[in-house]
């Protein structure tokens, strides 16, 4: 009969804590789900954003993931066929080799944020009724020992395996929206950063047989396809070794980790010759006492919140250039009065969560392109977010000289909102 257990009560505890941050859920065992599991709603995905729903200005600084399709798939990670004699039953020690590698990603990166990425990770598990992985993990690329107790001879198929998670997400935004009539509103739209997402359920090892009943579309079925069993199961069976070769290959690990920051919109090259709307801007927080003020020369490149006074030397003023608008979402540059060069997220420290906003040499760069969301015309709030990296524009602490930093699911308190105004 067939047989499973968990890996090991180390990797039991370590699920539990990671599944425990995220979720109030702590059941132990992992709900049955379809091979294929639909295409949540925004809305239900969301949680506290959905697409359509109203938002407040205190918003407009904040993002929040949705799942836009799921599908689950049981995958076998590890694998070795061996058969068992009268005279070798009882606990043995079986060396199995790596069929298939699974390493949690969202988009294009495999070193995740707590922010944005664990949301997206956990609303795919929510989806489909599962427990996921959602932190920077891989079921391994290295032969794994599996020690089972065999209580009856037979030629048994040793497994680890896991069910699959992958599918596309999105996110939604707080932006404007012509409601008709003369009238608009504030509202979760879905905006333009979307990309596909992997992880997996918890690790489970197994033994089975040809002749072992197993429910369909379980890890158990997916290792015992790998014996080949079919209507010549009941003859002479190859030998293990033979078995083995012919199972399939392992997976090649990934030669080197998808570096955080990749993204597939982002183009670089020379400065670009950019359109620029007359006048000089400030961007500040609401009550006006502080703006995103770029550093003097010889004083770095972070660009600070400063209170706006004559010795600002308009540092504090930017001009706004004109790129492409999607879906009613404005897509600008910001080019600085004083030193002449471009607001931009550095290349360097371009994934990491709270990474300052710096001024740079201008170029044709996503790095250097903003996403504007606005409220209400007659309002002058807005919420900034950069193009490449999806990430909010906030800071810290409401002080002089606090960088300009991002995050990834923008600042939760509100103060990711600021206003634009002229100079």
């Amino acid at each position: 009969m067939p047989h499973t257990t968990p890996t090991s009560r180390l990797r039991r505890g370590l699920l539990a804590l990671t599944a425990a941050a995220v979720s109030t859920t702590a059941a132990l065992g992992f709900a049955a789900a379809p091979a294929a599991a639909g295409t949540p709603s925004p809305g239900v995905a969301a949680g506290r954003a959905e697409a359509g729903g109203t938002c407040t200005a205190a918003d407009l600084g904040k993002r929040h993931a949705f799942v836009k399709s799921a599908e689950v798939a049981p995958t076998i990670t590890h694998f070795k066929g061996w058969y068992v004699t009268e005279g070798s039953l009882g606990s043995q020690t079986i060396e199995t080799t790596t069929q298939t590698v699974i390493e949690v990603s969202v988009g294009q990166k495999t070193s995740l944020n707590a922010g944005f990425d664990v949301e997206a990770l956990s609303e795919a598990g929510a989806s489909v009724g599962l427990e996921v992985q959602m932190t920077s993990t891989s079921t391994g690329t290295t032969a794994k020992k599996i020690t089972w107790d065999f209580q009856k001879p037979g030629y048994y198929g040793l497994y680890q395996g896991t069910k699959k998670v992958t599918g596309t997400y999105g996110s939604l935004n707080c932006n404007r929206v012509d409601l008709g009539d003369g009238t608009w509103g504030l509202r979760w739209v879905e905006a333009a950063d979307r990309g596909s997402y992997t992880t997996y359920t918890t690790l489970e090892e197994g033994a089975v047989r040809c002749e072992d009943a197993v429910p369909a579309d379980s890890i158990m079925r997916k290792a015992q396809d790998l014996l080949d069993c079919g209507p010549a199961a009941a003859g002479p069976r190859q030998a293990p070794e033979a078995k083995e070769a012919a199972a399939p290959g392992p997976a090649k690990a990934t030669q080197a980790r998808t570096d955080r920051t990749d993204r597939t919109d982002r183009t670089t090259g020379t400065r670009a010759a950019l359109t620029c709307a007359e006048g000089y801007y400030k961007i500040g927080t609401p009550d006006q006492s502080l703006f995103w003020t770029a550093p003097p020369l010889l004083q770095g490149d972070t660009v600070q919140l400063k209170p706006s006074t004559i010795f600002s030397l308009n540092l504090d003023q930017w001009r706004m250039c004109d790129a492409p608008e999607e879906n009613g979402i404005v897509e600008r540059v910001f080019v600085n009065r004083s030193s002449n060069k471009c607001l931009a997220v550095a290349e360097a420290t371009a994934g990491d969560e709270g990474a300052p906003l710096v001024q740079t040499d201008c170029r044709t760069d996503n790095l250097q392109r903003f996403h504007l969301y606005r409220d209400v015309p007659g309002s002058d709030r807005i919420g900034v977010q950069n193009k490449h990296t999806g990430y909010m524009a906030g800071h810290d602490r409401h002080a002089e000289n606090q960088p300009v930093r991002q995050y990834s699911s923008g600042r939760q308190d509100g103060s990711g909102t600021y206003i634009l105004v002229r100079a």
